[in-house]
């Protein structure tokens, strides 16, 4: 297994190195830096494997498409454009989406204060058109692919703008949907987790699969973000219960038993809220939890390992299928 890592820029210099000295092409020359790191036992899950850019004329330091697009973006923030920043943004995004290293190389590059400064602007620029902060919500999900990435949402004070947003503007469906996605992302952070129910995250996202039932990704969304909340952490499953986020799940699974993402992330959720504090398995069984479970079981191949873990945590009866029957006999050699 791969342990070593190295940095961005250490890679992207044997790339220059291999394009300067030995004469190779930009295809050929990241290759072998590629096979010349991994050799090595250097884990490159964080690097991105493209020839950065340089200017015409050599003067500049060679920069990757996805930092000159955060290095734009900042730069139309800081003079306040915000029509700039919105297409900067755009382009931001897209590069993003195409490749994780990207991610991770933006991240440690300080993406999220400049997001986050983007997001001010752009909530003072265009209070009525909600896709840009949904743009900001779908990044900021992408981003969150460390922990340290996503304690820092919470120290530059991106939770806190995530959970005004979720009560503020509850009635753009397609930006809670992403609100709730930017703090399901978040949550892989056990210590956010707690800074999430503490701000009265969970509060809010039961709010808004009530108020958007009727939304199968809406609840879909919360029920995963509730399940995220309250994995390992019981006081936080005290929480969602008092809340009425196991009520509001149930409700969910009754409202959509033909789509399996809400009934897989409900049962989920169920199986989260009950592995460590079993005092609640009776009043979520006395919601219907048993029958609504059992038909997601029934309904959906997907659900079929969740169902069967959340029903057992329950303490219900859980018949067992037989996968696969075999004739008895010898291997074939």
């Amino acid at each position: 297994m791969a342990s070593k890592r190295i940095t961005q820029e250490t890679f992207d210099a044997a790339v220059r190195e291999n394009i300067e000295e030995f004469e190779m092409g930009p295809e050929e020359a990241v290759k072998e830096a590629v096979k010349q790191f991994e050799s090595q036992g250097v884990d490159l899950s964080n690097i991105v494997k493209m020839t950065p850019k340089v200017s015409a004329d050599g003067a500049q330091e060679p920069i990757h498409d996805i930092l000159q697009a955060l290095d734009d973006l900042q730069e139309s923030v800081a003079h306040s454009h915000p029509q700039e920043a919105s297409a900067h943004l755009a382009r931001f995004c897209e590069q993003c989406k195409q490749h994780k290293a990207c991610r991770f190389l933006a991240a440690e590059k300080g993406a999220y204060p400049i997001l986050l400064a983007t997001w001010k602007l752009a909530a003072a620029a265009f209070p009525d058109n909600p896709s840009i902060l949904s743009e900001l919500c779908s990044t900021l999900s992408r981003l969150a692919v460390r922990n340290e990435f996503c304690q820092e949402v919470v120290d530059l004070g991106g939770l806190n703008v995530l959970v005004a947003l979720l009560a503020d503007c509850n009635d753009h469906q397609d930006l809670v949907k992403q609100v709730l996605s930017a703090l399901r992302a978040i949550a892989g952070n056990d210590d956010v987790k707690d800074a999430i129910v503490r701000a009265g995250g969970t509060e809010s996202i039961v709010a808004a699969m009530t108020r958007h039932l009727a939304s199968p990704q809406v609840c879909e969304q919360s029920c995963a973000a509730l399940c995220v909340l309250a994995l390992r952490k019981p006081e936080n499953s005290r929480v969602i219960m008092e809340g009425g986020g196991a009520l509001a799940a149930l409700q969910a699974m009754k409202a959509h038993p033909q789509e399996a993402g809400v009934q897989k992330q409900a049962c989920m959720l169920i199986r989260n809220l009950v592995a460590r504090r079993q005092a609640f398995s009776q009043p979520i069984l006395d919601l219907g939890a048993e029958a609504l479970i059992s038909q997601a079981r029934a309904a959906h191949r997907d659900c079929e390992d969740v169902a069967k873990a959340a029903l057992r945590d329950l303490g219900c009866h859980v018949e067992l299928r037989e996968l696969w029957t075999g004739q008895k006999g010898n291997l074939a050699p």
